[in-house]
């Protein structure tokens, strides 16, 4: 599969933060449906300007591990962390076909507005079904193919149906609902 998309450029990072995003992606409705726990170990892949991360870093008692792949995004990240008295943030700087986390210890892996922008999604499947832990969860949040004023042009938008029948044939299972009529979760377990 060819890879959709260009990296997000770091300097619309502030633009990610406005109160659009709130009201498209409300935090609080992504916390629930990570469902997390105090001691629970979680990964934000494709962190960028920590959006998800912060709440989630403050909503256990766990290192989180916020992965991006552009350093600017991690710096800014830990400015805002400091800003908002946030400690329990790992920095990682790597991609998404690259994790490194050992076997079965993430309980929570969050992805969001990232999968579309990943060449080789098959292996990212795979190497997260090693990662989580077998009663763990993967939330997905993307760009629902519809024409929406933000977000990646229609045709690099991964439809939900679609995304949610490659991880199924991955052998997940999946839950897929709307946030906003641009903007899809699918909560992914192992199967």
């Amino acid at each position: 599969m060819e890879g959709h998309g260009h990296l997000f450029q770091h300097h619309k990072a502030s633009k990610l933060l406005d109160p659009k995003r709130q009201e498209m992606v409300p935090v609080d409705k992504v916390l629930e449906l990570l469902q997390l726990k105090k001691e629970d170990l979680v990964a934000d892949l494709g962190c960028g300007n920590g959006y998800l991360t912060l709440p989630i870093a403050k909503s256990v008692d766990t290192k989180v591990h916020a992965v991006d792949l552009q350093q600017e995004m991690l710096e800014y990240l830990q400015h805002r962390a400091k800003e908002a008295d946030v400690h329990n943030i790992e920095y990682e700087k790597a991609s998404l076909e690259y994790l490194s986390f050992n076997k079965n210890t993430l309980n929570k892996v969050v992805s969001a507005f990232v999968l579309h922008e990943v060449p080789n999604l098959t292996k990212v499947f795979q190497d997260l079904n090693d990662m989580l832990k077998d009663d763990g969860l993967w939330l997905i949040l993307d760009w629902e193919a519809v024409e929406s004023e933000m977000g990646p042009p229609l045709h690099e938008r991964i439809p939900s149906e679609e995304l949610a029948q490659q991880l199924e044939t991955a052998g997940y299972e999946t839950t897929v609902g709307h946030l906003h009529p641009a903007v899809y979760y699918i909560v992914v377990r192992k199967g």
